[in-house]
């Protein structure tokens, strides 16, 4: 063994080691994203603006700062704000309000905005699929409808309409495009268990509701994407978001971990994880999800601003075998692309 050893060495200098070659893209901001205005900012969707040559997010703004809102009116009476990332994702700037035109019939006098989907068609055009509660309220007891949209330049959304589902209590529009044409949506039936439902389209108009496809626990904010070679839905389980796998997005087998489940150590960012989005780019994905920063330790059951109030943070997936996982303390670099 020295013999060898002594030979190796007199044999030239070694190989220089090979360094990893860090992954594209800019390092992303920690937190993410804190909306100015009342500092709720929830449930992110991520788009490209392709008139700007940029990316926008919208998210669902908690009225988390505002005083004398009893039980949870101040998750009631929101709107939905806007931010904008011109760096590939990597840090966001706020934008505004999206202008929203809901007739009485659907939202009431005082309409609230929750947790919209986003998708651009083939010939251009933006359609949101968003949550409409006709009113605010001090608890949970109350409808919800599922309402379409469209737009042109992303700010200005009209021609409302409701889309007939399972129940008159559903939220949390999921959409994805299936490879043979057409678009699936998946949604949150809160009057069957919170289970996940789905609803077929070919062309974002017309709807058919398909029923029951994941009921094994409650769950949320269903995100359906494909990815290196699977189909995968995200759901929010209020410990950690839990994952689905598929094979043809119809039949979904979960997986035992769930992520961002355990506290990460970045700002904002000790607690589990909520309500996410997935940006795919080639064979890099990257995970938004929000967290409320208060809610820890001894002060979790408070409902003082600090408990309210949410940020919006970003991890990259990864894959091994079958299961996806994030660092969510590691550094995120992001690439979302200019085209």
């Amino acid at each position: 063994m020295l013999a060898s050893a002594l030979a190796a060495a007199q044999s030239g200098p070694a190989a220089p080691v090979q360094q990893a070659v860090p992954e594209r893209g800019k390092l992303a901001a920690k937190p993410l994203f804190r909306d100015p205005v009342f500092d709720g900012a929830a449930d992110p969707v991520v788009i490209r603006n392709a008139a700007r040559g940029s990316w926008w997010m919208f998210y669902t703004n908690r009225r988390a700062t505002a005083t004398g809102l009893p039980g949870v009116s101040w998750i009631h009476g929101t709107r939905i704000g806007i931010a904008e990332s011109r760096d590939e994702g990597a840090s966001w700037s706020y934008l505004g309000t999206a202008d929203i035109e809901l007739p009485a019939a659907l939202a009431g006098a005082e309409p609230t905005h929750w947790a919209p989907d986003v998708v651009r068609a083939d010939d251009g055009s933006y359609h949101m699929f968003l949550t409409v509660v006709p009113g605010v309220f001090t608890d949970w007891n109350h409808p919800r409808r599922i309402v379409h949209l469209t737009s042109s330049d992303l700010r200005t959304w009209r021609n409302a309409r409701e889309i007939p589902l399972a129940s008159d209590r559903v939220i949390d529009a999921g959409l994805a495009r299936l490879p043979g044409g057409g678009w699936r949506m998946w949604y949150n039936n809160e009057r069957d268990h919170k289970s996940i439902y789905y609803a077929d389209s070919p062309d974002l108009i017309s709807w058919t509701d398909r029923g029951k496809v994941v009921a094994d626990q409650a769950g949320e904010g269903p995100k359906v994407f494909q990815w290196r070679g699977a189909w995968w839905m995200i759901t929010d389980v209020w410990r950690g978001l839990a994952v689905y796998r598929s094979p043809d997005a119809r039949t979904w087998t979960r997986q035992p971990a769930n992520l961002l489940q355990q506290p990460g150590t970045g700002i904002d960012d000790g607690v589990i994880g909520g309500h996410c989005d997935v940006v795919v780019r080639g064979d890099r994905a990257w995970l938004f999800y929000f967290t409320h920063p208060g809610r820890h330790g001894s002060d979790a059951k408070k409902d003082g601003v600090e408990q309210r109030r949410s940020t919006i943070q970003v991890t990259e997936l990864m894959l091994e075998g079958e299961t996806l996982r994030v660092e969510r303390d590691a550094p995120t670099r992001v690439a979302l692309g200019s085209d």
